[in-house]
């Protein structure tokens, strides 16, 4: 009893150094306020191109196949011969099972391989399996790891298995990126999202992620001010710069504009390129691509 008091303490004294008791309302009205007044202004062609190159290209479906994933990833290939002006996406994203494959087909320099893992999208499995997990799909060419944190362990406020989890998968990763995803659909509130996003971080994330999509809601504007807001209140006090990853339900440029503009007007220019900031998502690609060339395109 008296260590997991101890441990209880640890968490919580980490929490109490920053601000998580946050108003719902306060954060939709802040959120509002930046749509209203700031988004307009990065309605450019510009804006649009480097969203494109931050982009994680993503197939995250059962139906997948080594057929199909060589093919999406023959794609990534070939866009730098139709598009020679415009600047590649910034990683393709696929289950573990398929890093060999995207590894054996990739021919662009520069672009990474993610893997989703560690019992995505629930996070519901042992340890063990997700530490096996992150390690095979890292042997077979992942570069990038998207987890999901324990969303139930920490919505009992067991924030020490949460913690301990996600430390032992960035051991795992060594120098390879951890991204964590905190399934802010799940989590309730504006406090919680925030208290989420500094335990990840804490605990060695290289990046925190909205949303897996496979969940409703997936990523909201709200939730990402909130996340912002953690990342620049965790690089104040600890000068890490940890990177920002919205997912699911990403569906119109104007939601990339919205994503753009939080980070822009939270963290500034310092986190707009794609090492600290990414847009996890299949459809927006062949969007952007049109509306950068003012046709429909379809691609992807």
């Amino acid at each position: 009893m008296e260590e997991n008091s101890t441990q209880h303490s640890k968490y919580e004294t980490a929490l109490a150094k920053y601000n998580t008791r946050l108003n719902d309302a306060d954060i939709q009205a802040q959120v509002e306020a930046l749509k209203a007044g700031k988004v307009a202004q990065n309605n450019t062609e510009e804006v649009k191109k480097f969203l494109f190159n931050c982009i994680d290209l993503t197939t995250l479906n059962s139906t997948d196949n080594d057929e199909s994933v060589m093919h999406f990833t023959e794609k990534v290939n070939q866009f730098d011969d139709e598009f020679p002006d415009l600047k590649n996406v910034a990683a393709i994203c696929v289950y573990p099972n398929f890093a060999d494959i995207v590894k054996n087909t990739l021919q662009v320099d520069g672009i990474h391989i993610a893997c989703v893992a560690g019992g995505f999208p629930s996070s519901q499995t042992f340890i063990e399996v997700k530490v096996a997990e992150t390690a095979l799909a890292i042997a077979d060419g992942a570069d990038e790891i998207d987890i999901v944190l324990s969303v139930g362990k920490f919505l009992a406020g067991d924030y020490e298995t949460v913690c301990d989890e996600i430390q032992e998968l960035k051991e795992t990763c060594k120098e390879n990126h951890l991204k964590v995803i905190l399934e802010t659909g799940a989590l309730g509130s504006a406090s919680n999202i925030k208290k989420a996003s500094i335990l990840a971080m804490y605990s060695g994330a290289d990046f925190i992620k909205t949303s897996t999509g496979k969940q409703q809601p997936a990523a909201t504007p709200e939730a990402a001010y909130v996340m912002c807001e953690a990342i620049k209140e965790y690089y104040q006090k600890t000068g890490n710069k940890v990177g920002f990853k919205p997912a699911g339900g990403i569906n119109t440029v104007t939601d990339a504009l919205i994503y753009y503009t939080i980070v822009k007007e939270v963290l500034g220019e310092e986190w707009l390129n794609n090492q600290l900031f990414r847009i996890g998502t299949s459809r927006l690609a062949n969007l952007l691509l049109s509306d950068i060339r003012g046709e429909e395109i379809k691609f992807f």
